[in-house]
């Protein structure tokens, strides 16, 4: 009976240290929000580079390979627009090819205000969510340079921090890597 309140005792001590392994300190948690907020920004630049007229198709292609790195494999991004209440859902390499194939002789996107709405939470599998979010300005030009649409959206795009390992130099090593999942549009205005 000893031995077995010991090796209880024991394997509760190692749960315990497993457990604080896998909380977020306050250090640690500030590198993951700045993590995050960077893959967003980098998020910006390839919507941009993409949604432009002048760059190539390779280039395009390049980038749009980066983008999906950035996030979940089955993650989702919405397009709105202001002639529809209707948002339609794209897998990210399918959003970055309609994003492409847009009808505008010259688009211009911007994102501003990108921060984060909620804190990361700790879910029962250990994986932290959060969401940021991002306000997009999307105008599109005619032939001769004319404004023919523009619309603002925010968007919430939820983040995932997950615990993961790899070996280097024969040891394990465990880091948390930070991937994008859905990016959910929430308002569409004329703004």
């Amino acid at each position: 009976m000893k031995k077995i309140i010991a090796t209880l005792a024991f394997v509760m001590c190692f749960a315990g240290i497993a457990l604080a392994q896998d909380e977020l300190s306050f250090e640690r948690k500030q590198a993951i929000d700045s993590l995050a907020l960077e893959k967003v920004r980098d998020l910006s630049k390839y919507v941009k580079i993409v949604g432009s007229k002048e760059t190539p198709f390779s280039e395009a292609n390049r980038v749009i390979d980066r983008a999906e790195e950035l996030f979940m494999s089955d993650a989702e991004i919405g397009v709105s627009s202001l002639g529809s209440n209707q948002i339609t859902y794209y897998r990210v390499r399918k959003y970055f090819e309609h994003l492409m194939r847009l009808n505008y002789d010259r688009v211009e996107i911007e994102w501003y205000n990108i921060e984060y709405v909620s804190d990361l939470q700790r879910q029962p599998d250990g994986t932290y969510v959060g969401v940021i979010t991002v306000f997009q300005t999307f105008r599109g030009y005619d032939q001769e340079g004319n404004l023919v649409y523009k619309d603002t959206t925010k968007k919430d795009i939820t983040v995932y921090v997950k615990r993961k390992e790899t070996q280097i130099g024969g040891r394990t090593i465990g880091f948390w890597d930070v991937l994008l999942g859905d990016m959910r549009v929430k308002e569409t205005t004329n703004r």
